[in-house]
């Protein structure tokens, strides 16, 4: 079907044992017995089952399991001890294994029905806090991409508005989520990949400080670890609480502790504002004004807005650009070590096989590319000196419709498209500054457009008490209404 085909809203919300709840509410009523945790998986299970044909966020499944699992919790005692989260449903991203589930990084070179025997480090620090995971949640290939779309499957639909992308990596989570059937997901970022799709489905979407949770099972291969694990949400106080819980299992003592956040900032701030990228894309008009209107809105609450330059050197696009090459040359090179020794390097997607040729070409530059980006988190220290968050756009343009960024598109013009679109978040990523996507407005095409804000390195609590006074002034919607 193409993406231009009028498609409308899609949402599973209604009155059963989920109702409108965020997670923290449905913990809540969990943990109080007002509802069954088998009663909240069966409920999520028949919506997903109502919402897949539409979304397509789910690649694997294990609903009975759950079930299963479910009607043990449901006979103890008491729960008044148990982990936060116990019994509310979620989704674990394709590219971070669970034990019996196969982990395929949304690529057809990776052989189906081959299921994890362990499960990663940072899926056992989430699964910790009680959540039950019914599946894995789809994602472009190797997460290179920022539209979920993978040339072997069926594409990652938007439920705001079914004909458009849900951005990607963590595509599929921010679908799941938004469209009612779970209330938080799984997502990670190497580059925007929880922001993105937050933005794109009027979701929360914190990238935590590097070090902040435990790191990914990739990390300790790349040369710059630019991945952070978090959750896409439809509340502030669901990411709050996902953090706190999270520092409880895990505990870095080289990052300042977020500790419990539940509301706005005590005290007057001073915010940053960037409304162009360095690349020198302009940004479309209705996300400037989405900026700005958010920059009022702060300025309103008292805190100090100024303009500034971006926070990095000008040459910092087409060295993030030659990294992430050099992600798709690493991956085609040790897939099988990788992944799976059945790994076939022909079955790649266009977008893959065009980054790796990039790289090919330009590799020479590499050392000193990495010298730049290692400096690139003093730079921006430097520049947050004097500044609690800097504002800025999601994404340089609102979400396109499917197709805009497929890989089947000719990698040139789809380079220069991704170029346009994500080119605020990577910073962070190189950084390890956290960030933080937020809904603030929504498009004639009903759509969701979001705002950024960055802090210092270790310093996710400035960025939920932000999210929490606007969300307090300006509540938007939880989830789609159709």
């Amino acid at each position: 079907m193409p993406a231009s085909y009028p498609l409308p809203a899609t949402h599973t919300f209604t009155n059963d044992a989920l109702g409108d709840d965020d997670a923290t509410a449905l913990a809540e009523r969990i943990r109080s017995r007002d509802v069954s945790i088998t009663e909240v998986t069966q409920a999520s299970i028949e919506r997903l089952q109502k919402a897949e044909p539409l979304v397509h966020g789910v690649v694997a499944e294990r609903y009975q399991q759950m079930l299963e699992t479910a009607a043990k919790l449901d006979k103890e005692k008491s729960l008044a001890d148990a982990p936060f989260f116990t019994g509310v449903p979620t989704f674990i991203k394709d590219n971070t294994d669970v034990a019996g589930m196969p982990t395929r990084m949304g690529s057809d070179a990776i052989p189906a029905g081959h299921p994890a025997e362990e499960t990663s480090p940072f899926a056992q620090q989430m699964l910790a806090q009680g959540f039950l995971c019914l599946g894995k949640s789809t994602m472009p290939e190797f997460g290179f991409n920022a539209s979920t779309e993978p040339v072997h499957d069926a594409p990652s639909r938007n439920p705001w508005n079914l004909a458009y992308s849900t951005g990607a990596s963590s595509g599929g989570a921010a679908a799941l989520v938004a469209s009612g059937t779970v209330p938080i997901a799984h997502a990670n970022d190497g580059g925007g990949s929880i922001r993105i799709p937050a933005a794109c489905c009027g979701l929360v979407g914190l990238k935590p400080s590097r070090g902040r949770v435990i790191d990914n099972d990739a990390a300790s291969s790349l040369p710059i670890n630019i991945i952070s694990d978090g959750v896409v949400t439809r509340s502030v106080r669901d990411t709050a609480n996902f953090i706190f819980q999270a520092e409880q299992y895990f505990r870095n003592t080289k990052l300042p502790n977020v500790g419990k956040v539940d509301g706005p900032p005590e005290k007057r701030l001073r915010i940053g504002l960037v409304l162009d990228s360095l690349n020198g894309h302009k940004t479309d008009d209705m996300t400037r004004q989405t900026v700005e209107a958010t920059a009022r809105q702060l300025e309103a609450q008292g805190h100090r807005i100024e303009l500034v330059p971006i926070p990095a050197n000008s040459t910092f696009p087409d060295d993030f650009a030659l990294y992430w090459a050099l992600l798709a040359f690493g991956m085609k090179l040790n897939g099988r070590k990788l992944t799976h020794p059945d790994f076939d390097k022909r079955r790649v997607d266009e977008l893959t096989q065009g980054l790796d040729r990039m790289f090919r070409r330009g590799f020479w530059r590499m050392p000193a590319v990495l010298w730049r980006l290692r400096r690139a988190r003093f730079d921006y220290a430097k520049a947050m000196v004097g500044f609690d968050a800097v504002l800025t756009p999601v994404l340089g343009h609102t979400t396109p419709e499917l197709g805009h960024l497929s890989p089947n598109v000719p990698f040139d013009t789809l380079f220069d498209r991704l170029s346009r679109y994500a080119n605020f978040t990577p910073l962070a990523n190189v950084t390890g500054a956290p960030a933080i996507s937020l809904p603030m407005a929504l498009t004639p095409e009903n759509l969701p457009v979001s705002v950024q804000f960055m802090a210092r390195h270790g310093d996710e609590r400035t960025l939920l008490e932000i999210a929490f006074g606007l969300e307090a002034d300006n509540p938007w919607p939880l989830a789609v209404r159709s």
